[in-house]
């Protein structure tokens, strides 16, 4: 027995050691089981997590981008550059913008921020509000930071009160052209990121429970949204969905099962990583073609054009390619007349249409307000799509059983020596300002002399601004004389603009001014010189010229009143000549400033009477002291009875109102007494003396008083 009792002791130990050496393999096995479970649990918690953080990041990123392509679409128009800076902006900015504020989704609230010193405009669904207050103390940084054109809109977060708002804010500038204003005023539109919003964020980016919060976050996933200054004024937070916690609960009692069911385990995770991974990627596809597209028409923005043409200027390289800029004619009046949601169905059917213009279109864009763009591959011919494209679009439209016409204007470009998309894009662009510059309803393709014609005309704007500076254009005045005694009456002056590389007339250099917004100081500085030259012919009247854009400025009788007081001039001896166009282009602001000035004592004659559309409920409305026949009718006397009939009836015409007459462009003693003999009571032109100087008209002057 003590022989046997040895054997049984090492089988045993034997028997300990294999059950200890087992237990062993099995509990580092277990272990490093449970080592790797809880490694891939925590692998899929992260995995989860940083999708998460990535949704949130695309969530707010696509918020903000939705609100700053919100403020360009509004910003860089034209309309609203010209409405703003020179029209009743106050009423336009309510009618386009405040009001819809009221009940909006792309956003709460506008804020319409005026140079220093100027009035700023405000709304918060569809109220007036104070932005400084609403906002903070640092919106007019943002502001500032914006007050520059040609960049992209500024977006930052504001806290005002509980509520967490989004600001977007940009320069208000006009689209086709360049202007060298010194300040500009800021469009900023808010969105509150309501329960309803972050709701709607969490439903499209899949973050369940996603919150604002101002205080801590403990355990739950963040990020901070941030002020213009890099501080932070929230947290969007959300709880960590932690689907590797859940997968381990589930497979936690059969760890130890097989190592069959470990390995379907972890092929499932594989799997699960490899799905949610192609989600993030669906994810992110869907962010970016949200960056590349416009929402309203589903067509490629700026942005989106801008690839596009880079990828097919590098990849058809022995292929024609054409760019195609296309203006809607008439859009703005759909939108004055129908209203914005009118106007947004016809962008949309407007879109339809030039998908399906032409095969040979490789891309369709919208760059904003009624502007689109069309690639065209594979034809220099360009007449093949823009003949087409302005036939398609001359068509009705209709709408909500509305009727509605419009027509476009289209600036062509091709990529034979543009070094980029963005050149191909300046050109396409100068052609479609050519387009409308020269009446719309057209197609023009770039050529150099467009830059070269860009070039001159900017080069004689400096000069004009140095003209101005200077004092170099000086009025001259033509004699008005009684048409029954021919006594000499009054005087109207004349801007003139005298260099020693030669004279340039006001048919160029006034329409320069206008569109450059220099006519209200070069209108003044006129107003100014030819009073004080007048004073001294006592008591002729003075008659001076006005532009449509200057009546249209708010401060223009102001203005007016404040240099005749200055100046010490009866307002009575001033008579300001207007034609017909600003009557129809602003006719409100035209009626306010007439009335000012007609209160004032100044009169007011309607210029060019017969060259265009003035009616006599024109003339009745304005209450007009003269009317001055255009030279055209009195030219026509020459070609026959028919003429001479014409003009008679005109006069009759303002005889009939009580509306005294002139007749201007009189060159021979037989159209004097034709028109002394119909009515005439005033008449000016060469044979009652030619546009003369200050000293040459006193001179003339003392000359016919002798005489």
């Amino acid at each position: 027995m003590l022989a046997r009792r040895p054997k049984e002791s090492r089988e045993g130990n034997s028997v300990l050691i294999a059950t200890s050496l087992f237990l062993l393999v099995a509990v580092i096995l277990g272990g490093m089981g449970a080592h790797v479970v809880d490694r891939m649990r925590n692998s899929a918690n992260a995995l989860d997590d940083n999708r998460a953080v990535l949704a949130a990041e695309a969530a707010v990123s696509s918020f903000k981008e939705k609100l700053a392509a919100t403020v360009r679409d509004n910003a860089v128009w034209d309309d609203a550059y010209k409405a703003i800076t020179q029209g009743d902006s106050e009423a336009w900015v309510y009618e386009n913008w405040g009001k819809t504020s009221e009940d909006y989704a792309l956003y709460d609230g506008i804020a319409l921020t005026a140079p220093a010193g100027g009035k700023s405009i405000a709304y918060l669904k569809g109220g007036i509000v104070d932005p400084a207050e609403y906002l903070g103390a640092r919106f007019p940084a943002q502001v500032q930071a914006a007050a520059r054109p040609g960049m992209d809109p500024t977006v930052n977060f504001f806290r005002s009160g509980n509520d967490i708002i989004a600001v977007a804010s940009e320069a208000i500038q006009p689209f086709g052209s360049q202007v060298q204003d010194p300040e500009y005023f800021v469009l900023s539109f808010y969105k509150t990121l309501s329960s309803a919003v972050v709701a709607e964020m969490a439903r499209d980016h899949q973050l369940p429970k996603l919150h604002i919060t101002r205080g801590a976050v403990g355990e739950l996933l963040n990020m901070p949204l941030m002020d213009i200054d890099g501080i932070e004024v929230a947290r969007l937070a959300w709880p960590s969905a932690a689907p590797g916690n859940t997968i381990f609960d589930e497979v936690r009692p059969f760890i130890a099962a097989a190592i069959a069911i470990l390995g379907v385990y972890l092929v499932g995770v594989l799997f699960a990583g490899w799905s949610e991974t192609r989600r993030l990627k669906n994810l992110a596809d869907r962010a970016r073609y949200e960056a590349t597209h416009d929402s309203l028409s589903g067509l490629l923005n700026r942005l989106g054009l801008l690839e596009r043409l880079d990828r097919l200027m590098q990849a058809s390289r022995g292929q024609m390619l054409t760019l195609h800029l296309i203006d809607l004619d008439g859009f703005k009046a759909v939108n004055d007349a129908w209203g914005h949601a009118i106007g947004d169905e016809l962008i949309r059917l407007v879109a339809e249409a030039l998908r399906d213009i032409h095969p040979g279109v490789a891309g369709v864009a919208r760059l904003g307000g009624d502007e689109f763009a069309l690639i065209q591959l594979g034809s220099a011919n360009s007449a093949e799509l823009d003949n087409p494209l302005l036939e398609r679009l001359k068509k009705p439209f209709f709408i909500g059983g509305r009727t509605i016409e419009i027509g476009a204007s289209i600036g062509v470009a091709s990529h034979d020596d543009a070094k980029d998309a963005h050149e191909l894009l300046r050109r396409a662009d100068m052609a479609l300002y050519e387009a409308k510059e020269t009446g719309r309803g057209c197609a023009v393709t770039y050529h150099p002399d467009l830059d070269r014609q860009r070039e001159k005309i900017a080069a004689l704007e400096s000069e004009l601004r140095r003209a101005l500076q200077n004092d170099e254009i000086q009025p001259v005045f033509q004699p008005l004389a009684s048409a029954a005694s021919g006594d000499i009456t009054g005087v109207e002056a004349l801007a003139r603009w005298r260099r020693s590389q030669g004279t340039i007339g006001p048919d160029l250099f006034i329409p320069l001014a206008e569109k450059c917004g220099l006519i209200d100081i070069l209108g003044l500085q006129m107003l100014r010189k030819s009073i004080m030259a007048s004073k001294a012919w006592s008591p002729l009247s003075l008659s001076v010229n006005v532009s449509p854009i200057q009546l249209c400025n708010p401060n223009f009788a102001g203005d007016v009143l404040a240099v005749l007081k200055e100046e010490g001039f009866d307002p009575s001896q001033l008579t300001l000549e207007i034609t017909e166009a600003v009557l129809m282009s602003n006719p409100e602001q035209a009626r306010r400033s007439i009335t000012a000035l007609k209160s004032a004592g100044i009169r007011f004659a309607l210029d060019d009477f017969g060259a265009g559309y003035a009616s006599i409920g024109t003339l009745r409305e304005f209450g007009f002291d003269r009317m001055k026949i255009d030279r055209s009718l009195v030219q026509a006397m020459d070609d026959g009875s028919t003429g001479r009939s014409v003009l008679a009836a005109t006069i009759s015409l303002a005889k009939a109102l009580g509306i005294p007459v002139t007749a201007e462009g009189i060159e021979s003693a037989d159209q004097a007494d034709a028109l002394r003999v119909a009515g005439c009571d005033q008449l000016q032109g060469y044979l009652v003396g030619k546009p003369m100087g200050r000293e040459e008209l006193a001179s003339w002057l003392a000359s016919s008083i002798a005489a």
